[in-house]
């Protein structure tokens, strides 16, 4: 596995518990039939998970530790959510026989792994014939912010270098098709969506979000032992996010690659 870059601070968790499976499988959605099994890769806190629990007849999540899962198991919990299934398990090497799923789902999960051709041929192994394979990546190079705050673009510029330091790739969403392809999986739909935050109640909760999540997060220290980033220039990049989420003309665009591969 490659390093994960946001680790699971506050502001990190802030963030990943405000998905929903409307905001953030809105392409899968559709296609799920209530006597569903469904596996659910990289669950996080588990509101994507919940909601997909409600509408299918079993959810296996996974996710890459024991205390991760618990943040899953506590959502689950909140929400008397019943028939979700938990396992520690490593998206290249999945242990669970083939064709065990009807569909198999991965929100923001390619992005952070070491080799993501290798994880969709492992969602492919274990989804049944006929079954979906649904993958959903942000695609960090399609973002666009306005005003132009400089500090945001010194705030890119460090999460291209702690993510591809961590093994990963910033910019998934654009290479999802080509990364199925590559797996061997040929009915493949792509498609795109964004999440945008104009109004000042979203400026303010996603600028102040990441205001404290460049300072707070695991990204901070891996910037800082690596020399990328010195605190003046985290604080910088922190200052940034509430100026854009101040300004009246605040506006962000956030792109994300999605596809759904029908399984031979």
């Amino acid at each position: 596995m490659a390093g994960y870059t946001h680790g699971h601070h506050d502001s990190v968790l802030r963030s990943h518990r405000w998905r929903t499976a409307q905001n953030s499988a809105a392409h899968l959605l559709p296609h799920l039939r209530p006597t569903d099994r469904l596996l659910d890769v990289g669950a996080g806190p588990g509101t994507i998970t919940a909601d997909l629990a409600e509408r299918v007849a079993e959810v296996v999540a996974t996710e890459v530790g024991e205390a991760e899962l618990d943040l899953s198991r506590a959502t689950a919990a909140d929400r008397g959510v019943h028939n979700i299934e938990l396992h520690v398990a490593d998206v290249h090497a999945l242990d669970f026989p083939d064709d065990s799923f009807d569909v198999t789902h991965a929100h923001q999960v390619l992005q952070h792994v070491a080799d993501p051709v290798q994880a969709l041929r492992e969602l492919a192994r274990v989804t049944r014939p006929g079954g979906i394979v649904a993958v959903r990546d942000s695609d960090y190079g399609g973002f666009q912010w306005w005003p132009a705050v400089p500090a945001l673009d010194e705030w890119l510029a460090l999460y291209y270098t702690a993510a591809r330091a961590n093994g990963g790739e910033p910019d998934a969403g654009r290479r999802l098709l080509s990364w199925a392809h590559a797996a061997g999986l040929t009915d493949v739909v792509a498609t795109s969506s964004t999440w945008c935050y104009a109004n000042e109640e979203d400026r303010a909760w996603w600028g102040g979000m990441w205001a404290d999540r460049i300072l707070g997060s695991a990204i901070a220290p891996q910037l800082l032992d690596s020399g990328a980033a010195t605190p003046a220039d985290l604080q910088r990049v922190s200052d940034g996010w509430r100026e854009w989420a101040a300004s009246d003309d605040g506006w962000i665009s956030l792109l994300h690659g999605e596809i759904l591969c029908r399984v031979s």
